[in-house]
């Protein structure tokens, strides 16, 4: 009987400094999901911003709206609602806090970075950005463009999208 009166004890030591206090606060995750933004995209480029060999072409900028580093590794970039798994961010792929990410749309996979397996069309389309469960992150419906301007976020991250002069990798002003 001594032995089963010591276990209870026991367990209700172990039990109290395992429960949380009402007054202690959970501070909730970053929502990847609201975090992410597809901020600015380039259809028609002849010169602003270069991919690592050198060529300017089309491109999609994503920017994070958190302080925190958020990798998308698995996630997904679409041009088409019919294929939304059209190409998949790559293992390791990280978007820095309050960051930018340059996604190259030139149907050059093999070139190194990040390089879409389609190229965006100046005659307007979908950009859709998703999870890897497939739940859409953010989607643009861009118009068609005769000059080089970008489809931006005025302002930067949160605002609506209009054609503007591209920021290449910056805030959009």
């Amino acid at each position: 009987m001594k032995r089963i009166g010591w276990v209870l004890v026991v367990l209700m030591i172990v039990g109290m400094t395992n429960c949380k206090k009402d007054t202690e606060v959970v501070e909730p995750g970053i929502d990847i999901n609201k975090s992410i933004v597809i901020n600015e995209l380039l259809p028609k480029n002849t010169k602003y911003g270069s991919d690592q060999n050198g060529q300017f072409d089309d491109w999609i900028e994503l920017y994070n709206l958190s302080s925190e580093d958020l990798d998308i590794s698995g996630f997904y970039l679409a041009d088409s609602k019919k294929n939304l798994t059209k190409w998949k961010f790559p293992a390791g792929t990280i978007l820095d806090k309050n960051g930018y990410l340059i996604v190259w749309a030139d149907a050059d996979t093999l070139q190194a970075g990040l390089h879409t397996n389609y190229k965006l069309s100046a005659l307007g389309e979908n950009v859709v950005l998703l999870s890897p469960d497939l739940v859409v992150i953010d989607q643009v419906k861009y118009p068609a463009t005769t000059i080089e301007q970008s489809y931006a976020r005025i302002p930067n991250g949160t605002g609506d999208f209009i054609w503007t002069t591209p920021t290449f990798n910056a805030e959009n002003k």
